[in-house]
């Protein structure tokens, strides 16, 4: 126990841990972490960023400022912890000769004890009795995409000893496919991702140049390909190689809620389903031809009957110029019958993709297309259970090129899976980008 130390043990465990504390400077998103105060924040990105120092510099400034308080660090696996989280902790954040680290040898190590009393405990799920039976202040979790969504629910029970004015649970990751659990508790809102990039680590990157090292290290991941390059270099949740959008960047082109003035164009596009989601888009165009969508249905099992009456009632006192739909004529005649004029979408492939591609580029340091956040008017569950996209922004990183028999990425046809959201805004796009002048009721019987 920490009172019972030796005195000289005792007085260089306070000199260690208070040194070393003042060693590290956090930089971007590494900084938000160390000061988040919520319930939970996952740090995501590429491979070397800084993510697991930065979540433990804050598990060791609370150990350090709140006496008595009860941490964690878990991953999986115990095993998998001993040379990656643990060999960071003692040889950057504790420092290997301050006596915290004297004791077990790290494979064996249970616990951190400091001098006032905080214990740091360490764990893995693979055992999660041994660390399910007691409670926490905060619970680190190194690579949490290796957990199950149950593994980290079960974690967050434990937050209640009270040592801390706040008890959250956080973690850091590699990005995985879009559709992965975690991301999704993201998008959900219900944890804060907060990106990370290698100029985060002043290891590699000095504020102005990439160090020695730095420059190394990025040529070691520049040399990567496909879907491990985009997120161990880039950061990027992606499923397969060959991204048809590799230009989507969700820093840039996802952006929190703007107002969407009356005299801006707005139109809706739809794409039928009822297996797999009915997803209806509402669009608007600014002045300058920058296009967001700000409103999006993305929901199985429902007619399009139901769908029709949610549609009036959504955009009842808006000025909706057009409704442009796939080619369905039952489901098109289903709308008509409940109010909805629409007009048949231009489905060419490549000519939509080139367009929507045209417009995620950067023009001038903007793009010309954007999402809102918090778009989505209501989360279809089912889907959120069976892992798949539940809405538009979460089908880009994983919409792909079709990999031909040789090997070779073709770029000719799209994989046609987890596409809803993809085809609508394809649509879009050639109706904003083309004609734009509204069909009359006698050349569209679905038009007026």
């Amino acid at each position: 126990m920490p009172w019972l130390w030796p005195v000289a043990d005792l007085q260089e465990a306070k000199r260690k841990t208070e040194q070393n504390s003042h060693k590290f400077v956090a930089y971007g998103n590494a900084q938000v972490m160390m000061d988040f105060k919520g319930t939970e924040a996952l740090l995501s990105g590429p491979a070397g960023t800084g993510k697991s120092r930065a979540c433990l510099e804050k598990l060791h400034r609370a150990a350090l400022k709140y006496p008595k308080a009860r941490l964690l660090i878990v991953r999986k696996t115990r095993e998998s912890l001993t040379e990656s989280g643990l060999f960071t902790y003692e040889r950057y954040v504790l420092g290997e000769d301050n006596p915290i680290c004297s004791g077990s040898q790290r494979r064996l190590r249970q616990s951190y004890r400091y001098p006032n009393g905080s214990v740091i405990v360490i764990g893995g799920m693979d055992k999660a009795g041994k660390i399910m039976s007691t409670e926490y202040d905060m619970i680190y979790i190194q690579e949490a995409i290796e957990l199950t969504e149950n593994d980290w629910e079960s974690l967050t029970t434990r937050l209640r000893n009270g040592a801390l004015p706040y008890q959250p649970i956080i973690a850091d990751t590699n990005p995985d496919r879009p559709t992965h659990w975690l991301k999704q508790r993201c998008d959900l809102e219900k944890c804060l991702l907060l990106d990370s990039r290698h100029r985060d680590n002043p290891i590699l990157w000095d504020g102005e140049n990439w160090t020695g090292r730095g420059q190394a290290y990025i040529a070691v991941l520049d040399a990567l390909t496909g879907a491990r390059k985009a997120r161990l270099r880039h950061g990027k949740w992606v499923q397969a190689e060959g991204a048809v959008y590799d230009m989507w960047n969700r820093n840039v082109h996802l952006i929190d809620r703007i107002e969407i003035k009356p005299e801006w164009r707005r139109f809706r596009v739809i794409d039928f389903g009822f297996t797999n989601p009915f997803t209806c888009q509402w669009w608007a165009i600014d002045p300058d031809g920058r296009m967001y969508l700000y409103r999006e249905i993305y929901m199985t099992r429902r007619t399009v009957k139901v769908h029709a009456e949610k549609i009036n009632e959504l955009s009842k006192g808006e000025r909706i110029e057009a409704t442009i739909c796939d080619h369905d004529a039952e489901d098109r005649a289903t709308l008509a019958e409940n109010g909805i004029a629409s007009m048949g979408a231009k489905k060419d492939v490549q000519p939509g993709i080139q367009k929507v591609q045209e417009r995620l580029k950067l023009v001038n340091g903007k793009p010309r297309l954007f999402i809102l956040r918090g778009s989505l008017v209501e989360v279809d569950q089912a889907l959120v259970d069976g892992k798949n996209p539940f809405c538009t922004e979460q089908e880009i990183d994983g919409y792909v090129w079709e990999q031909p028999k040789d090997g070779r990425t073709s770029k000719e046809h799209p994989v046609k899976a987890d596409d809803h959201g993809m085809d609508a805004m394809r649509y879009g796009v050639m109706y904003a980008d083309g004609p734009s002048a509204k069909m009359t009721q006698s050349s569209n019987p679905f038009y007026s």
